[in-house]
């Protein structure tokens, strides 16, 4: 019996995959192990100059990272660094496998870096911003 962790939506699943016979056929059974939410963070006094996006700057200490989920190409990026964000906020548009997907913001906070452009290929787990 193999195990795969597989990331749907944001949520982290455990699968187990048994082989059933030498025909190739495989059964899977899927037993959940939900990641936390990670807490929002309160937004900060104080707001900085925004810098351009991609301008890969440095990310304050105890920024919440925003990571690539998928293998895909950035079609927008719709937000800048100092601006001021809300938890489902859109941050990013990201095209998967044919398909527009929404990089929200998992809670209130303030863009503290932008690290992609808009045509920019991004790899599964590549940094996309960091939150304060």
């Amino acid at each position: 019996m193999k195990k795969y962790n597989i990331v749907v939506n944001g949520t982290a699943y455990t699968v187990d995959v048994e082989e059933l016979g030498s025909a190739g056929s495989a059964q899977a059974s899927a037993s959940a192990s939900v990641q936390a939410p990670v807490p929002a963070a309160s937004a900060p006094a104080s707001v900085q100059t925004p810098t351009p996006a991609g301008s890969n700057a440095a990310p304050s200490a105890g920024a919440r990272r925003i990571e690539c989920p998928m293998p895909g190409t950035i079609l927008d990026v719709k937000v800048v660094p100092g601006q001021a964000v809300k938890g489902g906020d859109i941050l990013l548009v990201l095209e998967a496998m044919k398909m527009e997907n929404e990089i929200t913001a998992p809670g209130d906070g303030t863009v503290d870096t932008v690290q992609v452009t808009k045509g920019a290929s991004v790899s599964a787990g590549d940094l996309l911003l960091t939150l304060k």
